[in-house]
């Protein structure tokens, strides 16, 4: 599995990675468009028909991971409809454990994500996650999307990480390929990043279900 002798840094991802993607993909998918649709005096159905190309269109964006961007875009008050349904924020099994083991090694922890900054102080107060970080990066402090290669040029630079000993676990492949392609050595892959969801077959990637897998020698 991983080699702990030779990593001295740990970059996690949040949604997918440590947090159950549900929650996103029930509010994207679910609970923006029966809003979306009470609003614009559409059926659901038709409401998901708008929305589904727009969304598609900013896949791998920066706006893609902008609620302020969809704020404007949709006339909705996503970070207060994010809110109203909180309560599917969860934590994915055994990721607690995972990260006291981290918090009591010598390694620096940094959480790298794509959320919005809003998204992160809701979701970092649900969960009490934010002590296990050394540093807490979102894409959008840096100004690109974590599938973009100037964000790892731009985290690189303001942490110095040596990348032949920095492992990164995140659920999103484009987000893996850009990390590979910038030269860090250790990367997982998450393949049950939503607990609704069937496990995806990965094979470019060495492949966790849950974080019990990693803490094998740490």
């Amino acid at each position: 599995m991983i080699d702990w002798k030779f990593c001295d840094t740990v970059l996690l991802d949040m949604d997918g990675t440590l947090l159950d993607l549900n929650f996103d993909n029930h509010f994207w998918k679910e609970f923006v468009p029966l809003k979306f649709a009470q609003q614009q005096g559409l059926s659901i159905a038709e409401a998901k028909q708008q929305l589904e190309p727009r969304f598609k269109s900013m896949e791998g964006k920066l706006e893609w991971y902008c609620l302020d961007y969809w704020t404007k875009a949709l006339q909705l008050d996503i970070v207060g409809l994010k809110a109203e349904i909180s309560e599917l924020i969860a934590v994915l099994p055994h990721v607690m454990e995972f990260l006291t083991k981290l918090q009591q090694s010598p390694k620096k922890v940094l959480l790298v994500t794509n959320a919005h900054r809003d998204s992160l102080s809701l979701k970092m107060e649900k969960t009490c996650l934010q002590p296990f970080f050394d540093d807490i990066i979102s894409s959008h402090d840096l100004g690109f999307a974590k599938e973009h290669p100037e964000f790892w040029q731009l985290l690189h630079q303001q942490h110095r990480f040596d990348r032949a000993a920095t492992l990164l676990v995140d659920d999103s492949l484009a987000v893996l390929n850009a990390a590979r392609a910038f030269g860090i050595a250790q990367i997982v892959a998450v393949s049950k990043p939503d607990t609704q969801q069937a496990k995806r077959n990965i094979s470019d990637y060495l492949a966790i279900e849950d974080f019990r897998e990693l803490m094998v020698g740490l």
